[in-house]
């Protein structure tokens, strides 16, 4: 299936600033059964574009704005083809668990087996991890063992948009059980390490088909997880939609968790309020989409976040260092 994807981003300034620094981890990871074919990022103002391969093999751009300017925009748009995924069996033998020991002892995944900024253990997870089933093996495989918790956390909270923002820590959506994609992805993380399974945290795009829309909303960016299964490899699985990532699901970047894979992530120098505006769209494709001004007619989607939600989300994306 060949998706067209574009990322719409747009930085408004209440006051002029200037020397923005800008990474930009949009780009559409090409692995396994995914190839990104075209890709192209536009900024206005115009700036020359730089690009370089992190820790993590994602596609990082990153640009410097040194003149005055009032807003920052971004563009990206991305063609991508997903290769339907070989069958996964249901189940496995419980004694893989020896088979994923033993894989773990011969590679270094140790970055994605202990604790990072938003996917750790806590007081609300474990006692969470027992009301699941997570604490124990009880006999399951390490593949059911995953389904499990997959769809423990599916069912144990409800995706409710703007309950979180993109610096709460899990524990706001384990008492409040509601979330977001990120939550669900952070929850079952953390989880999934605590069980001594590498996991790794997933960004990217998930296309809606119209008649199936699921609960993650469309028009956004999406996250889930990958765990290391095996005889199998990594495997994906979506906690939000209690799927297994498959042919909807687009990937942009791994890493350990949210903290590794913003989107947008920068500084600038000046004293301006901020308002943050994200739109993107994923179409079954088989070129990109041609340019047009849909995205810059506010009056026609555009929805500007509440002062609080800007705020949180220009701490997160824009960072003073």
């Amino acid at each position: 299936m060949f998706y067209a994807i574009r990322h719409f981003t747009r930085y408004r300034y209440s006051h002029l600033v200037w020397q923005s620094m800008m990474e930009v981890r949009m780009h559409p990871r090409s692995e396994g059964n995914q190839r990104c074919f075209v890709f192209q990022l536009s900024v206005n103002p115009r700036a020359r574009i730089f690009g370089y391969t992190d820790a993590y093999g994602n596609l990082v751009h990153h640009f410097d704005l040194p003149a005055h300017h009032g807003q920052l925009t971004i563009i990206s748009d991305a063609l991508v083809n997903i290769d339907p995924q070989p069958s996964v069996p249901e189940c496995a033998d419980s004694e893989a668990w020896a088979d994923l020991e033993q894989l773990v002892e011969k590679n270094d995944y140790w970055d994605m087996m202990t604790p990072s900024h938003f996917a750790r253990s806590s007081p609300e997870l474990e006692e969470f991890a027992k009301e699941i089933g997570a604490n124990e093996r009880n006999g399951r495989s390490p593949l059911a063992f995953l389904r499990n918790i997959n769809s423990g956390v599916n069912r144990s909270f409800k995706y409710v948009q703007k309950s979180t923002s993109v610096n709460s820590p899990i524990e706001d959506a384990l008492r409040s059980r509601q979330g977001v994609c990120q939550d669900f992805a952070h929850i079952m993380t953390a989880l999934v390490r605590n069980a001594g399974i590498p996991c790794r945290y997933v960004s990217g795009y998930l296309y809606h088909k119209s008649e199936n829309a699921h609960s993650s909303g469309d028009g956004a960016t999406h996250a889930w997880v990958e765990a290391l299964a095996p005889g199998i490899g990594w495997m994906g699985f979506d906690p939000t939609t209690d799927q297994l990532a498959g042919e909807m699901h687009i990937r942009t970047a791994i890493g350990r968790d949210y903290a590794d894979v913003p989107p947008t992530m920068g500084v600038m120098k000046g004293k301006a309020g901020t308002q943050l505006q994200v739109r993107v769209r994923v179409t079954p494709s088989q070129a990109v989409l041609p340019p047009d001004e849909e995205f810059a007619a506010d009056e026609e989607w555009s929805q500007f976040l509440e002062e609080t939600e800007q705020s949180q989300l220009v701490d997160a994306q824009q960072q003073q260092q």
